[in-house]
């Protein structure tokens, strides 16, 4: 079933109203919605507001089209930040390796022990040939396919072809070279400088935002999708930090998700979304019953027509809460009494700094964005689709990579069922925005974008964020 064919006007029906930070959209706020819950109390770090002050941000537009600021960031920051590089499940044996690309820089990442990772530069020593290509099961060396010289899986000297002609060469001066290396809740961090903040200080409270059903250690990777896009890799994920684009991006959408009434929070190096589920857009100037967002909700996850019906005086937020509860059942058990309501329903969405976007509670996505090589225009969007599984069983394999070039479609990522159609309603917009941008660069002209005091909140916090690792602030 789509959404009902009835008018809504952005900018007339979305009033304003007084908040406790200033004016925001008509409707409940998403504080006043977890009071009406069915399952008390609510998770504790839901009920913190942490906004950042008020006021609008200017981005010059050099920032996401200059090919110099690329370099820049090359050195300042992917050299520099912690970056999600892979996912535990991606190498579930000794000798299994990823191999994490980001500019032209490249590093295998390896499981060395039963709960050991390395990240080792993938260059060889000798004349600097890459050693490793994608993804590999189960290496007992890394070995160069020039000259065949070898190292161990943890980065260890073992063979050098004529080693009398290489007096200087010894197993002490000619290890790999590695980057620092940390895990979280199943996904696996590389930082190559060796002075970096410890990875624990870098996340600060990340973890307490990810506790009890949010915990990505319990889920495994069930789809991983990967879209090369015509624009910035900065363009990509600031579409993908706010909602104040569903209105016209994603229309279908607006009878069951309260796109304008999200709350937004900030949180040292990370960011946090949470807009509201089976709950009306302000948008809407029309009133649309709890059955018409039932079959909104439904259709747009299902891959077939289904259609359920509400008991009288039912409310779809709570009917849809209790049957994702009870198909949770059967891995966690009597836990999904004491699960909220929110966390099933709600797109809880973080940002930390540069560019991975978990999501929290039963939001099934994550992000990845990366610059795509040296090329300032172009970018990689990853997407990858966390479930849950049965904790008295081994994770599941990870589902294999599904790519889409350029040109390509998103609904070619069948892994992403229903999501896919809202994917390409996005990846649409965003070439037009680099596009755009360049347009406005010419001289004499104020080339620059502006951001929302409020609404586009994580994007003002990155560049913050940005500034200070760039050092310009």
């Amino acid at each position: 079933m789509n959404a009902p064919t009835k008018t809504f006007a952005p900018g007339r029906g979305d009033l304003g109203q007084p908040g406790e930070n200033g004016w925001r959209s008509r409707g409940k706020s998403y504080q006043q919605l977890l009071d009406e819950d069915t399952v008390q109390p609510i998770r504790p770090s839901l009920r913190v507001e942490s906004p950042l002050e008020p006021g609008s941000t200017k981005v010059p537009v050099e920032r996401y089209i200059s090919q110099e600021i690329h370099f820049q960031e090359v050195e300042k920051i992917w050299k520099k930040a912690w970056q999600m590089a892979a996912r535990e499940e991606d190498m579930p044996n000794v000798g299994d390796y990823v191999v994490y690309d980001v500019a032209d820089l490249s590093w295998i990442v390896i499981r060395t022990g039963e709960n050991e990772f390395k990240a080792l530069r993938n260059a060889c020593l000798h004349r600097g040939r890459k050693l490793k290509e994608g993804l590999g099961r189960k290496a007992k060396e890394i070995r160069c396919f020039f000259h065949g010289w070898a190292w161990e899986i943890d980065g260890a000297l073992k063979n050098v072809t004529c080693p009398w002609d290489f007096p200087a060469v010894n197993p002490e001066n000619s290890r790999l070279p590695e980057a620092k290396v940390a895990t979280w809740q199943g996904w696996i961090f590389i930082n190559p400088d060796p002075d970096c903040q410890p990875f624990e200080a870098f996340i600060g409270d990340l973890s307490k935002h990810f506790d009890g059903p949010g915990d990505q250690s319990r889920r495994y990777k069930r789809a991983h999708a990967v879209k090369l896009l015509r624009c910035n890799w900065k363009i990509a994920q600031e579409a993908f930090m706010e909602a104040y684009h569903v209105v016209l991006t994603h229309p279908q959408i607006l009878a069951a998700g309260g796109d304008s009434n999200s709350q937004y929070d900030v949180f040292g190096n990370f960011s946090r979304a949470i807009t509201p589920n089976a709950t009306p857009s302000p948008h809407l100037d029309y009133e649309i019953s709890e059955q018409e967002m039932l079959d909104m909700i439904t259709d747009s996850q299902a891959t077939s027509e289904s259609t359920f019906t509400l008991p009288e005086g039912a409310k779809a937020r709570a009917f849809l809460a209790e049957a994702a509860r009870e198909d949770l059942r059967q891995y966690w058990g009597d836990e999904v009494d004491s699960i909220n309501d929110a966390d099933f329903m709600d797109s809880m969405y973080f940002t930390l700094f540069p560019n991975f976007h978990p999501w929290s509670a039963f939001s099934r996505i994550n992000y990845r964005f990366l610059p795509y090589g040296n090329d300032p225009d172009m970018c990689i969007m990853e997407i990858m689709m966390l479930d849950p599984y049965d904790p008295s069983k081994p994770r599941p394999a990870p589902g294999a990579r599904q790519f889409v070039d350029a040109d390509g479609d998103c609904a070619d990522l069948t892994d992403l069922g229903g999501l896919a159609r809202v994917f390409q309603q996005d990846a649409a917009n965003l070439p037009k925005v680099q596009l755009g941008m360049k347009a406005m660069n010419v001289p004499g002209a104020k080339a620059e974008v502006q951001f929302a005091s409020y609404q586009e909140t994580k994007i003002r916090h990155f560049h913050k964020l940005y500034e200070k690792w760039m050092g310009l602030d």
